[in-house]
């Protein structure tokens, strides 16, 4: 073969690789420092202003300074992030795709499309389905990590589908870190006091069955007004892989 052939040869087999590679090729390549599935409880405890005020924290939060620092800090100087919402087993959806999260403009786009998008379901709590759709959404991540993170947040105790602890360690083995929100109710539920206020308290429940990985941690929310603030918190524990609080971490549950 010819140097005339190779050099007419070269770019037009560039451009076939270009034209035919599956769209997700070139982005696959882009590394990213943390690839986080922000995992959103919408069981029908919780009510439609409990609902309202954890979409709107999720958004603030994402968008929050501290956060934005916490970003910029890693050596990508961005992060990937996709927002799912998960009821009873076999009711969860993927509300945003994945999406690079690098400047306050991307931060408000991502904030922007969740406090528009619906509510997917109100029905029982399965967690377990929750954490087995999380982790179904790093397979198809266009982008690449060294870390790899679920950030679940809820109130209560896992009551469908699989059992939550199993879960936990498979997704564990295989180099996830599970971190837990968990949001503290006032009042137990008058029909089942125990899903939201268990034996030991809820933080604990989510420390013994939910959490696991390297650094994993729970953080609380003493009530859905104080979701965005203890997300933020959570949020920059997890960017800047630093350990939370400990007096957040470890509070205890009211009336344990």
């Amino acid at each position: 073969m010819s140097n005339a052939f190779r050099k007419i040869l070269a770019p037009v087999l560039v451009m076939l690789w270009a034209l035919l590679a599956p769209p997700s090729a070139a982005l696959a390549a882009e590394e990213v420092d943390l690839l986080l599935v922000l995992a959103a409880d919408v069981s029908r405890s919780v009510d439609q202003p409990k609902f309202q005020l954890q979409r709107e924290g999720y958004a603030a939060a994402v968008s929050n300074p501290r956060v934005l620092d916490a970003i910029a800090s890693g050596p990508n100087h961005r992060i990937a992030i996709c927002f799912l919402e998960w009821s009873g087993a076999g009711n969860q959806k993927l509300v945003i795709d994945w999406s690079i999260i690098s400047d306050a403009n991307s931060a408000r786009a991502f904030g922007d499309q969740l406090v528009e998008a619906p509510r997917s379901f109100a029905d029982r709590t399965s967690i377990s389905g929750g954490l087995e759709f999380a982790m179904a959404q790093f397979e198809r991540a266009p982008y690449s990590a060294k870390r790899r993170t679920i950030d679940v947040s809820g109130d209560g105790t896992n009551n469908s589908g699989r059992d939550v602890g199993m879960v936990r360690n498979e997704i564990v083995a295989q180099g996830v870190t599970i971190n837990g929100l968990v949001i503290l109710s006032e009042r137990p539920l008058p029909w089942n006091p125990e899903h939201t206020n268990p034996p030991g308290g809820l933080p604990k429940y989510y420390e013994n069955n939910v959490i696991g990985g390297p650094g994993a941690f729970v953080i609380v929310a003493e009530d859905f007004k104080s979701f965005g603030q203890a997300l933020i918190s959570k949020l920059i524990a997890e960017i800047a892989s630093l350990p939370p609080r400990r007096q957040a971490a470890m509070r205890p549950a009211r009336g344990d």
